[in-house]
């Protein structure tokens, strides 16, 4: 090379991060070293390939029409991926019946409480049902079987009147009266 010899002064390190120029053209008794060369030679090689590779493919301008973005080197497939997170056999199944476990504890908790809700409904009812049920034996009746009696009876006297099935207090009223004369 041009340059080699004790003139040459040892320089910082280049851009591609090449030894100084002396570096390259140290001599040994048996000639250049050959690592040296080789690694400078490989260099070349690759920024020629780029250059090639380069000019090889003709691009036209951008879609984004950002010209001054480097088109991706690696395609997606190409880059090295790392193994998924894998959980083993037995971890799946112990936390399968974990969530069956809590899916079956969330169902009773729900059923528990439409049971509860169901009963308080039928208690209620119930309740409505005996009230009335009460209110009924409690109240005082009195027959009207005479018609014209309500045709004379006042407005507010009309307010209290309620219809009922009066046949089955007819029907108990004479038994009570038998016994009781009897």
């Amino acid at each position: 090379m041009e340059g080699c010899g004790a003139a040459a002064a040892p320089g910082p390190e280049g851009p591609s991060g090449e030894g100084s120029v002396p570096a390259l053209c140290q001599t040994s008794a048996a000639g250049p070293v050959p690592e040296v060369l080789q690694a400078a030679a490989r260099r070349k090689a690759a920024k020629k390939k780029k250059k090639e590779a380069a000019v090889a493919i003709p691009r036209g301008r951008p879609k984004s029409g950002r010209v001054w973005k480097d088109p991706g080197r690696k395609r997606f497939s190409l880059m090295v991926q790392d193994k998924p997170l894998r959980t083993s056999w037995e971890r799946k199944l112990k936390e399968r019946q974990e969530k069956k476990l809590v899916r079956d504890l969330v169902r009773q908790l729900q059923e528990a409480k439409q049971r509860e809700r169901e009963e308080k409904k039928r208690r209620r009812e119930e309740n409505l049902r005996r009230r009335l049920e009460n209110e009924r034996k409690a109240e005082i009746v009195q027959v009207i079987r005479n018609p014209m009696k309500l045709k004379r009876a006042k407005k507010k006297q009309l307010r209290r009147v309620e219809k009922r099935d009066t046949l089955a207090m007819l029907q108990k009223a004479p038994v009570r009266c038998r016994a009781a004369a009897e």
